[in-house]
């Protein structure tokens, strides 16, 4: 790809695969504990960090997203490790830096909800405040392209991220992305519309959603944001199978126990891949031009995506080819031993008595 900046690039019409998801996917590898979802892994294990980047931009990301999220100032006092923050933060720019250099990506710093944030507590605005500056500042000194700001359950902690990225950034360009939960509106009561069209109006370079809704509930919500917005938008859903009963992540109820599956049992909801494929799909005719993939992602669904916007990974190469199979496959060679007698056997659907 061309290294254009994002906001030349996006200007042009142009758009971005970022690929998310890196808290539960290293929790999926057990190296990172769920619950406070803190990346202690970025200084316990750091070759794995750029590891998975690496696998992230062969898969067709054309970002390489630091990993800072939850990786602020409240989640590491919360896991005694306060003292530890700005190593932690500097190390995984650091990875995060070399990597975009090695593959000729983007890179982004990431801030996100810090858990502290009250719209009627100035003491806590003004905590919040000094939380995103000091990641402002480090994503800023790491040499990031852009930040990515997101996962802002109301407009004012949104708002107040870009404020602060516009006030310590230096003119880096900042996406600001706000989290649809089960309402249709943010948890200050705005539409996810008007929240978006203000964050534009106020020099994000490009406004969207993120996390808990899964690519099929998401898509009505990008519609409207679509709507509302001038500019380029941002969409990046969990890979869950939401409905519209449970349309986020967190409301679904797992089949087997009948409690909430989030987040021990989330994978008994995992899409398919067609499904991601299919999601990449629309939002492209939608108009996204910031699109990924956040909890719950791997490598193999950021393909789809990147397959879908017309890209063309190194991963691609090895995307299914099914006609190969010795059974489901479609050349002379193989065997009707296996193409008839074996093949009806694992497509029969009724236990023979």
């Amino acid at each position: 790809m061309s290294k254009q900046g994002l906001v030349e690039r996006l200007a042009n019409g142009g758009d971005l695969v970022v690929a998310e998801g890196y808290l539960f996917e290293f929790e999926r590898r057990g190296y990172l504990k769920a619950g406070a979802f803190v990346p202690e892994v970025v200084l316990e294990h750091p070759n794995l960090v750029k590891n998975l980047h690496e696998e992230f931009v062969h898969a067709g990301s054309d970002v390489v997203l630091a990993f800072t999220y939850y990786g602020h100032r409240e989640k590491m006092r919360l896991t005694g490790r306060e003292d530890q923050l700005e190593a932690l933060n500097v190390e995984a720019l650091k990875i995060a830096r070399q990597v975009a250099d090695e593959t000729g990506t983007l890179m982004a710093g990431n801030i996100c909800n810090t858990t502290v944030f009250r719209r009627d507590s100035q003491t806590h605005i003004e905590q919040t405040e000094a939380m995103f500056k000091e990641q402002v500042e480090w994503a800023v000194q790491g040499g990031a392209d852009f930040i990515l700001a997101e996962t802002f359950s109301e407009y004012p902690e949104a708002r107040l991220a870009l404020d602060c990225i516009q006030k310590y950034g230096q003119g880096i360009p900042a996406v600001v992305n706000i989290v649809p939960h089960v309402s249709s509106i943010t948890f200050d009561g705005q539409t996810f519309g008007a929240a978006c069209r203000k964050l534009e109006d106020a020099g994000a370079a490009a406004v969207g959603i993120n996390c808990c809704r899964g690519p099929t509930t998401i898509i009505p919500v990008i519609k409207e944001i679509r709507q509302a917005c001038k500019g380029p938008i941002a969409a990046l859903p969990v890979i869950y199978r939401t409905t519209p009963k449970f349309p986020s992540m967190q409301s679904l109820l797992d089949p087997f126990s009948g409690e909430r599956a989030f987040p021990y049992d989330l994978p008994a909801f995992f899409c398919g891949r067609s499904e991601v494929y299919a999601f990449a799909k629309e939002a492209k005719e939608i108009g996204v031009q910031v699109v990924g993939l956040c909890c719950g992602n791997s490598a193999h669904y950021t393909r789809e995506v990147a397959l879908a916007y017309g890209r063309t990974p190194p991963a691609a190469k090895y995307s299914p080819d099914m006609s190969q199979h010795f059974v489901f496959g479609k050349n002379k060679a193989f065997s009707d031993y296996y193409q008839k007698g074996l093949k009806q056997e694992l497509l029969t659907t009724e236990v023979p008595e």
